[in-house]
Order: C-alpha cells, then sequence, then structure tokens
C-alpha cells in the first residue's frame, strides 16, 4: 500500500461518505470501500480510468472537477478527497471552498514543487523539474499549478480554512524537518 493511501485512510473515519474528485483507476476509492466500509463515488474526466473504475465496480460520473461540485448540496459528504489533482485545476480556489462546502472535511493530496530535486534541476540545469512525483515535461504536463507546501497553507491561512492534520512524505517515509525542502507530497485534512 502507497504511503500517501495509508495516511489518507488514517485520516477518514469508518462508514463514512466519500467523494474522490479525480479519481484516476478507482483504486483508493476501492481501498477506502473495502478497508473503512465508506459509500464512495467518483469523479473523473478521463474516459479509459472511468472504464477501470467500472471494471472494477467504481460508482464513478464523468465530469470536470472545475466545475462539477455546483450539482452537490451542503456537506452532503463526509469526505472530498482531491488526491494529486488540484494542480491540474482551471479554478482551484473556487474547487476548495466548493468541496468544503459539500463535505465536512477535505483532503487535498498535492505534489511539492519545491522540492531539493526539482530546485537543483532548475538550477543547475536551467530546466523545468522532472522526477518521479512530477514525470512530464513542461510541454505535455497537465500540471496547470505549480506549489509548494508553504503556498498551500498560505493559502489556507488566507482563506480561513484549518488544517485538521498535516503529513508530509517522501517516498516511504514521512517528512517532519524542513518539509517544504524534503518533502514531495503533502496531505492535508481540511475544515472550514
Amino acid at each position: 500500500m502507497r504511503l500517501a493511501y495509508k495516511i489518507i485512510l488514517d485520516f477518514i473515519e469508518p462508514n463514512a461518505r466519500v467523494l474522490d474528485l479525480g479519481c484516476g483507476d478507482g483504486s483508493l476509492l476501492s481501498m477506502l470501500i473495502k478497508e473503512r466500509h465508506c459509500t464512495g463515488t467518483g469523479v473523473e474526466i478521463d474516459e479509459d480510468a472511468i472504464y477501470k473504475c467500472v471494471e472494477n465496480g467504481i460508482s464513478v460520473s464523468h465530469g470536470d472537477i472545475d466545475t462539477e461540485l455546483l450539482d452537490y448540496t451542503d456537506k452532503r459528504f463526509d469526505y472530498v478527497i482531491l488526491n494529486e489533482s488540484l494542480q491540474e485545476v482551471l479554478h482551484p480556489k473556487k474547487v476548495i471552498l466548493e468541496a468544503l462546502r459539500v463535505g465536512k472535511k477535505v483532503i487535498v493530496g498535492i505534489p511539492n514543487f519545491c522540492h531539493w530535486d526539482a530546485r537543483a534541476q532548475i538550477f543547475f540545469e536551467g530546466r523545468v523539474p522532472v522526477t518521479k512525483e512530477l514525470p512530464h515535461e513542461w510541454f505535455d504536463t497537465p500540471n496547470l499549478r505549480f506549489l509548494s507546501l508553504k503556498d498551500f497553507r498560505h493559502f489556507c491561512r488566507k482563506n480561513d480554512i484549518k488544517i485538521l492534520a498535516e503529513k508530509t512524505i517522501a517516498g516511504d517515509k514521512i517528512i517532519s524537518l524542513e518539509p517544504n525542502l524534503f518533502a514531495k507530497i503533502g496531505l492535508y485534512l481540511l475544515e472550514k
């Protein structure tokens, strides 16, 4: 089990109602259903990923998470998950605020674009970084936003969003010392 998935699993209470935005092939939702007995649905834009969800028995709707949340009522879900999908949306502030409207709590997982390896590639090679966590070159990346862990914390403070829990990781290790420099992924449990 990927460490990020284990952390998300730990964030979520058993029997919760979950909405996974940008759910991909549904593997996280599948794990939550099996391990935490959650009821869940996903939203995904990639048709191939949707077929994989359906093949695995995961409830999913085809949609763009920039606009999909408007149809949901307030606090319909216990948790809304944006795991490594926030950097791919056009309007991240709107998406987070809408996620906080439809969910009691929101889990956000972001790649850290200020990890030391990315910084070194920019400094020494003079090129946009390509890493295991950021595998695309500038011309074919799905990422529209390039943010650091500090940027995300600042965003939350500025918008009166409570960070209930924060875990930062690199590979299979939790990073506590200088996470903005050494962590490759940040995971946040939020509440408004």
